[in-house]
């Protein structure tokens, strides 16, 4: 399985911007995808998941409101439409299925200037 992240860049503080992420696989299993992000001086930490079913999601609190995630199950797409953008949303976020073991994107960069 190969993850790749496309969208992310630069914007002003109250801005949006949307990351989306492609799952190039031969099965057929669906698996929870979702994006973490890692922030400078912080760990990693999940954002949005979306189960395998598209009915399970869950969101990191900070970004409730702001933060939509959605999936396309026949394109194996899922995305990340990220509003209301505050300086603390910088960070390099990754795509992650839940595959065994997890699967990671290479990681694409999303600052949010003041």
């Amino acid at each position: 399985v190969q993850l790749v992240e496309s969208g992310g860049g630069l914007v002003q503080a109250g801005g949006s911007l949307n990351v989306s992420c492609v799952a190039f696989d031969d099965g057929s299993m669906v698996y929870d995808m979702g994006w973490y992000r890692q922030s400078p001086g912080k760990g990693r930490e999940a954002v949005a998941i979306s189960g395998w079913d598209g009915e399970r999601i869950i969101y990191l609190d900070s970004v409730k409101g702001r933060f939509t995630i959605s999936r396309d199950f026949t394109k194996k797409t899922v995305h990340l439409q990220m509003n209301r953008l505050r300086h603390e949303d910088t960070g390099n976020y990754y795509c992650y299925e839940d595959t065994s073991p997890g699967t990671w994107g290479q990681g694409i960069q999303v600052t949010v200037s003041t």
